[in-house]
């Protein structure tokens, strides 16, 4: 795979072996982000529209609630000041927006440029905070026109790289799961410091498994670290009552399960679409955290987010019991392991449909961002 690498930080453009990989970038900066990808051979972005969106309410949340997950403050100059009140408005969206389309429309035609044909962009945004500028700023944040004055001490640092997505459907590129930490504390937004956090759990991760699931009591699984989390469950109508997000009356046996947004999960772009596409396909969809004391229920399952788009389940590894996480390494755990046999009728469902969408509401790349 190509090592293609572009980072435009304050107006300085780095390239390949001088950006550093994106793991790297997101535990060098303080910041909420959200990350796309080109499609159909780097033409378009994906569902741009919704993570200027999902990026402009990240930054407000964090601001309003967590700054020190914004701001970058030196040892000697710890964060000595109080949360701001940043207005949800179409004027700061518009803000954030020409924020990011200020950089990306002067990096992403040089990285096209250098694209190798097959591969796509993975492009990353990232809002931080410039605490010195903000230390010698009085009153910044109070709401209404002082929300303008947060942007003087906001920066935008964008990092692109070549990203290959995998095939959907054949068994090689289906997802490995493994339950192995608790849910995040703060998941209504995103942020690049859950890069840092997250890292713990990987000495419980087991061989070949591509991605770690959470839970907070060892039975509701809420989401991956990296992706939303999907089951297709059997329908046990004795419970279903008042549980839908529609009152459906179909054909369907199942009912399509993932945790709400109240349970502490991240609101994935993909996430919102698949609930979306359930709607109007008349897929019965139920925002509640899959059961594991229910996985023989569970006839299909999928994770998603935005550079895998949705990625079938092929297999999940649950801990027996749940206290073993204590352990130091996956070697000291017994696991218990729910194998699915490749995409489901549901999964391809729906997987074609989001696909279809992104014809339509991905941004064409020869318009300007």
């Amino acid at each position: 795979m190509n090592s293609m690498r572009f980072l435009y930080s304050n107006g300085v453009l780095s390239c390949s072996s001088d950006a550093p990989p994106i793991t790297t970038f997101l535990e060098s900066l303080p910041g909420s982000y959200t990350t796309s990808r080109t499609h159909e051979n780097g033409t378009t972005l994906l569902f741009w529209e919704r993570h200027l969106k999902r990026l402009s309410n990240s930054t407000r949340i964090l601001l309003n609630s967590n700054p020190e997950l914004i701001f970058k403050a030196n040892k000697k100059s710890p964060l000595l000041f109080s949360t701001f009140s940043v207005t949800s408005s179409l004027k700061w969206e518009s803000r954030i927006r020409s924020l990011v389309s200020n950089s990306l429309n002067r990096v992403l035609p040089i990285a096209l440029k250098e694209r190798s044909n097959g591969e796509e962009l993975a492009v990353t945004a990232l809002v931080s905070g410039d605490f010195e500028k903000l230390k010698a700023m009085k009153n910044v944040g109070g709401g209404g026109d002082d929300d303008d004055g947060v942007f003087e001490v906001l920066d935008l640092h964008l990092h692109i790289g070549s990203y290959i997505p995998p095939v959907f459907g054949i068994e090689e590129s289906g997802a490995h799961l493994a339950l192995v930490g608790r849910g995040r504390d703060l998941a209504d937004a995103k942020y690049s410091d859950w890069v840092r956090l997250r890292k713990p759990l990987e000495k419980l991760r087991p061989p070949s498994v591509t991605e770690l699931l959470l839970s907070n009591d060892g039975d509701r699984i809420l989401e991956g670290c990296i992706t939303n989390f999907f089951v297709i469950c059997q329908r046990d109508k004795s419970e279903a009552e008042g549980k839908y997000l529609d009152d459906y009356d179909n054909v369907y046996s199942v009912e399509v399960q993932t945790a709400p947004i109240s349970d502490g999960v991240l609101p994935g772009v993909i996430r919102q679409l698949v609930i979306e596409v359930c709607h109007s396909k008349g897929i019965p969809v139920c925002e509640v955290a899959p059961s594991w004391e229910k996985h023989r229920l569970w006839e299909e399952a999928f994770v998603t987010n935005s550079l895998r788009v949705l990625q079938h389940v092929e297999t999940i590894k649950v801990p027996q019991p749940w206290e073993s996480l204590e352990s130091k390494c996956f070697e000291g755990i017994s696991w218990i392991e729910k194998k699915f046999q490749g995409p489901g009728i549901i999964t391809k469902v729906i997987q074609k449909e989001i696909m279809e969408r992104a014809s339509t509401e991905s941004h064409p790349l020869n318009e300007s961002i």
